[in-house]
């Protein structure tokens, strides 16, 4: 698959709130240059209305970001918005660690997902897991992530891994790109510097303390197809000129 570089709508949470908000979010990304979108942090907007826009600004939906809860508790709803947008992943943005966080966790974890990874696989829709740093935490002497992948087969999980998240539990994106890359539905490029108190912000990538040549080369060299370019907090800064500033560092080194 040739891989399409997409914006994670979280970075522009404050423009997915309504229609009109969504559409103007939508053109302003397509006109950089982005190819796609995953979804996260939505208003009420109506799926249907949510398609249109997207089908209207050229933009593809390529994966979500959906609330545990609504896997648990409204699937029939989630599957039939996956259908209409032609989404393949269905993605979760995080789980809540105090629940999931253990080995106990994992295995109600487990004993929960699986019969909604099957449902989901009718329907030609795949699970996919987003980390965060909480997930690198240790037990039985590797991360809590790696038991996920571990102890669960590629129909059942796939990963999402982020790079920031990924360096901030200690780890090296390269590393699980490698090691990984049967598993891998997408990547979060995600980036960080530091300010003048040393503290990690979040940064456009590019301008931060990532590996991106390092980074980049795995992610061609593994072929992996969807890549979402997100900023958690833009701090003050336009959001979209954060995201332009990544396509423009990102264009040329992926898809050269």
């Amino acid at each position: 698959m040739a891989l399409q570089l997409g914006v994670q709508l979280f970075t522009l949470r404050q423009y997915t709130q309504s229609a009109d908000d969504l559409k103007f979010a939508t053109s302003r990304i397509r006109s950089m240059g982005y190819r796609t979108i995953e979804t996260a942090g939505f208003g009420d907007i109506d799926a249907a209305m949510v398609a249109d826009i997207c089908e209207d600004n050229d933009i593809a939906i390529t994966a979500t970001h959906t609330p545990w809860d609504r896997f648990k508790f409204d699937l029939d709803r989630v599957i039939e918005e996956h259908k209409m947008w032609q989404c393949q992943y269905a993605g979760v943005g995080m789980i809540p660690p105090k629940t999931y966080l253990s080995m106990t966790g994992l295995t109600r974890f487990l004993e929960e997902l699986r019969p909604i990874a099957a449902r989901l696989a009718t329907h030609d829709i795949r699970f996919v897991y987003h980390n965060h740093h909480h997930e690198f935490q240790h037990f039985d002497g590797k991360p809590w992530l790696a038991h996920l992948y571990d102890s669960t087969t590629n129909d059942e999980v796939m990963a999402e891994f982020d790079t920031h998240w990924i360096v901030a539990g200690g780890g090296d994106p390269v590393a699980w790109i490698d090691g990984y890359a049967d598993r891998i539905a997408a990547l979060h490029l995600k980036d960080f510097a530091l300010n003048a108190n040393g503290q990690r912000v979040f940064a456009p990538v590019g301008k931060g303390n990532l590996n991106w040549p390092a980074i980049l080369e795995a992610t061609k060299r593994q072929g992996i197809g969807h890549c979402y370019v997100e900023q958690d907090n833009c701090y003050g800064r336009d959001e979209f000129d954060c995201l332009e500033q990544s396509f423009r560092y990102l264009s040329p080194r992926l898809y050269s």
